[in-house]
This record gives structure tokens, sequence and C-alpha cells, in this order.
């Protein structure tokens, strides 16, 4: 039988090739058993929203992208604030992004619900450090 970290995770990135990638590490380190994959930012949204409102589904964690059109991973971050149903911790929540912008940075550091900024691109150690 399989052990692993989590049971759910959920990648947010628009860029397909990122989100193959991302996604084969997960589950190559036995990440977590249930791996969900959505590049659109507002669809994740839709979809965390109503996981935290009927307790279904709800991601361990959140592997979250920066740069993304429609919605920035800051504007998703915003979003999720105001879920009143989102408990602290319940979501540990990752922003992997390519961005060094230091505003980026900053803002990442000064935001209460994201766990650590990981660095493009994902790798076994980093998963093993987190």
């Amino acid at each position: 039988m399989e052990v692993y970290k989590h049971k759910s995770a959920l990648l947010i990135d628009d860029s397909y090739i990122d989100n193959l990638i991302n996604q084969k590490i997960l589950m190559s380190n036995n990440y977590a058993e249930n791996i969900k994959v959505i590049d659109f930012p507002k669809i994740a949204f839709q979809f965390v929203k109503e996981s935290l409102i009927t307790g279904k589904n709800t991601p361990d964690v959140i592997f979250l992208d920066l740069r993304m059109p429609e919605m920035n991973g800051f504007e998703f971050l915003k979003a999720l604030e105001a879920i009143p149903e989102l408990k602290p911790d319940q979501i540990k929540i990752y922003i992997l992004s390519s961005s060094l912008d230091p505003s980026d940075l900053k803002k990442i550091k000064a935001n209460k619900l994201v766990a650590k900024f990981i660095g493009k691109p994902l790798t076994r150690q980093v998963l093993c450090d987190i």
C-alpha cells in the first residue's frame, strides 16, 4: 500500500507543460493521493470555493502560479480570503512561480494564506523540504 504525504493537491497554472511536469513530480514522489490540475484560475477558485462550502474535495495543498491571464495568483488569494468557510491553515498554499520580482516576493511574504514561495521548477528536493 502506498503512503502519501497528503490526501489531495491542486495545481493552478495556465501552462500545460508546467502542469504536466509538476503533476509527474508530485505523483512520482507520492506527494498526494489525488492530484487535480486546473489551468484557469477562475475555474480553480470556483472549485475551491465550492469545496469549502460543501466540505467535500477540499485540497490539502495548493500550488499556485502568479502570472496567469484573467486572474493572477494575488487576485486568487484575495478572492479566497473573502470566503468565510476558509479556516486558518485549512489549506497549505505554495506559490510556485518563476517570478523574482521583489514586490511579488514582498506581497507573498505578507500574505497570511501563503505557506511558502517555491521558485519553478518544482523538484523532488523541494517536496522533501516542505
